[in-house]
């Protein structure tokens, strides 16, 4: 019984993984590879009395253009407290030194304050991730436009259904994170939808620490009030996550 029940939901998320929503035509389009490596774990191996905090380092690369060019790195640290064995509040920083074709003329270094609010259960169809995230947006000046800080609202889900039938160490992964801006900025950002995230792939667990992930993300940017048209961005995604 279980196990079709993972089929019906693996079979039910691929559907609406790619379906084909109807976007305006003038949407652009792109390839990219994005790779990224995230640690998150407990200060307890430090000191018994921070059992409850926890650290956060992530890092990403992305490659744009067809996959042809090194486009933006990510790097972002924070720290977090667990309120419970299910939910945690965290903390952090984030940099992100961007170029060409993700930048409109000259590369810019953005840098990010964030907040979060992270949600996680195990049921019997799988494991449940919520995510809710506040940024801040920070431009330097080699950027064109102005200073002003952008504001972020971005809510993900995620779930993981196990696969006993291929193998115990193998989730099918299906995801989804809208960003909504919050403010207008000189830079072109507008308040309302921003864009939109989905993601689905496969997880591999190879021990306790270490989980890897490959799968295809479908990213689409709204830009109204743009030079640049809305687009559709299609990602080959490789993560790997490390558990402390």
């Amino acid at each position: 019984m279980l196990e079709r029940l993972n089929i019906f939901i693996v079979s039910i998320a691929i559907v609406l993984m790619f379906s084909s929503p109807v976007f305006a035509e003038s949407t652009m389009e792109d390839f990219e590879v994005w790779g990224n490596v995230t640690a998150i774990g407990s200060l307890a191996p430090v000191n018994q009395n921070l059992k409850n905090f926890r650290f956060w380092l992530e890092g990403q690369g992305r490659f744009g253009n067809d996959a042809s060019q090194f486009s933006q790195s990510l790097m972002r640290p924070g720290v977090g407290y667990a309120v419970n064995d299910k939910t945690t509040v965290w903390l952090g920083y984030a940099w992100a030194p961007t170029a060409q074709p993700f930048a409109l003329k000259h590369p810019f270094n953005e840098h990010r304050i964030w907040q979060q609010v992270l949600w996680a259960d195990n049921f019997s169809f799988g494991r449940v991730t919520s995510r809710s995230r506040l940024e801040q947006r920070f431009f330097d000046e080699s950027a064109p436009g102005d200073s002003d800080v952008a504001h972020r609202f971005r809510q993900f889900f995620k779930l993981a259904v196990p696969m006993p039938f291929v193998s115990p160490k193998v989730s099918f992964i299906i995801q989804d994170e809208i960003f909504v801006n919050l403010t207008n900025t000189d830079r072109g950002i507008f308040n309302g939808f921003d864009q939109n995230r989905i993601f689905s792939g496969l997880a591999y667990r190879f021990n306790q620490i270490v989980t890897g992930e490959v799968g295809y993300m479908n990213q689409y940017y709204n830009r109204p009030h743009s030079a640049r048209p809305d687009q559709m961005v299609h990602i080959l995604g490789v993560n790997l996550f490390l558990n402390y």
